[in-house]
């Protein structure tokens, strides 16, 4: 087996923890905001309404990653605006859109998910045994920009090589396309780097597929296929911290002291 020369990882429930608390509490942030705007516009919407619009928005773009794909965090504001009265972003300024975006995106810091306490560690490792680093995320309802500033502001974002965000590529894991353009972005191969993640369908199917190796964080999601091949990754720990002997295995390297 060729050693590794590079390494991927997931972004949410491996480096930053997140829960349904804190995700609700973004998503009251977000329709607080939208209220605003609209009031500032003469538009008056209960809360409770918009809502529903959020959740039918959750909805159509939980569809399309269903297949693979995603929008681009604009397509996924101006869905909402529509689900709120159809065609309103057509009647709406775009300073309104745009208070209504940043309503959206900035919720994120209002209530971010947790740094991983061994995040910055196992970065600063990986690096150290000389091996490229690029992230792969599915953005969800944050845009990849906000998870930019907020892995600088952590002290992550100077040991990634490449970072590629679902709503920023319009594709999303599982999708081999997305595996693809960042290995391309590394100057990487497939079977030369390892992924790293939480998810069994997103990020050990998925890499597999595309013939990365896989690092399988357990705790999150279960395998519910473990007689499949395609869902056994190339080591499984149980948490983060456990990841950098992991893939100085992988890599024929010592792990860093």
């Amino acid at each position: 087996m060729a050693p590794i020369t590079s390494v991927t990882f997931d972004l949410w429930q491996t480096l930053l923890l997140d829960n349904r608390e804190l995700g609700r509490a973004r998503a009251q942030v977000r329709l607080e905001g939208a209220q605003n705007a609209l009031h500032s516009v003469g538009k008056e919407f209960d809360v409770e309404f918009l809502r529903e619009a959020y959740r039918l928005c959750y909805r159509q773009c939980h569809r399309i990653r269903e297949d693979s794909l995603d929008v681009s965090f604009r397509e996924q504001v101006e869905m909402f605006i529509n689900n709120i009265e159809p065609g309103l972003v057509d009647h709406l300024d775009e300073e309104t859109i745009q208070e209504i975006y940043g309503a959206y995106s900035d919720s994120f810091f209002v209530h971010p998910p947790l740094p991983h306490v061994d995040a910055v560690g196992v970065l600063r490792d990986v690096k150290a045994m000389g091996l490229n680093i690029g992230l792969i995320s599915n953005t969800g309802m944050t845009p990849g920009e906000a998870f930019r500033r907020y892995l600088d502001q952590q002290g992550m974002l100077e040991y990634f090589d490449t970072l590629t965000f679902s709503d920023e590529v319009k594709l999303s894991k599982p999708s081999d396309e997305i595996f693809k353009l960042t290995l391309r972005s590394m100057g990487a191969e497939p079977h030369l780097t390892a992924h790293v993640g939480d998810h069994v369908l997103n990020d050990v199917v998925g890499a597999k597929r595309c013939g990365l190796k896989t690092v399988w964080i357990t705790g999150f999601y279960e395998n519910e296929n473990p007689s499949d091949p395609n869902t056994q990754p190339d080591a499984t720990v149980s948490q983060l911290g456990m990841v950098v002997p992991a893939l100085a295995q992988l890599a024929g390297k010592p792990a860093p002291a």
